[in-house]
């Protein structure tokens, strides 16, 4: 196992790693939107925390020599199920080639934010 780390997104919160390389595969830790420049929370739509969360994958997959296109599996995390269709608007321009996917309404999410997603991508 390797494990990535990349300034270009937020460092772990907790006793986890960014992602792990295993087995020509990444697994990649829950991303929120947490602006890696800052390291706090500065949107406040779905759309805009959306497109931090996604930013922030990105950027993850790239240090780890992959690219989005490689994605083969997304779960992602709402805080309000209403928000479905505004973060499938955001979330489609950086999953073009449509990875499986699970998406869950859940109670709470850390730091009170509206979404949080983790993948897994070919190497």
């Amino acid at each position: 196992m390797d494990y990535v780390a990349t300034t270009n997104a937020p460092g772990a919160i907790g006793p986890y790693s960014q992602a792990v390389k295993a087995n020509g595969f990444l697994f990649t830790s829950g991303q929120i939107p947490i602006n890696p420049a800052t390291n706090s929370v500065e949107a406040e739509t779905i759309e805009d925390q959306t497109e931090q969360v996604c930013k922030n994958l990105k950027a993850v997959v790239e240090a780890a020599g992959s690219s989005m296109d490689k994605v083969v599996k997304t779960v992602c995390f709402l805080s309000d199920i209403t928000d479905f269709g505004a973060f499938n608007e955001v979330y489609a321009k950086y999953f073009v080639s449509k990875p499986a996917r699970s998406c869950v309404a859940v109670k709470d999410l850390p730091k009170g934010v509206k979404c949080e997603v983790e993948l897994i991508a070919e190497l």
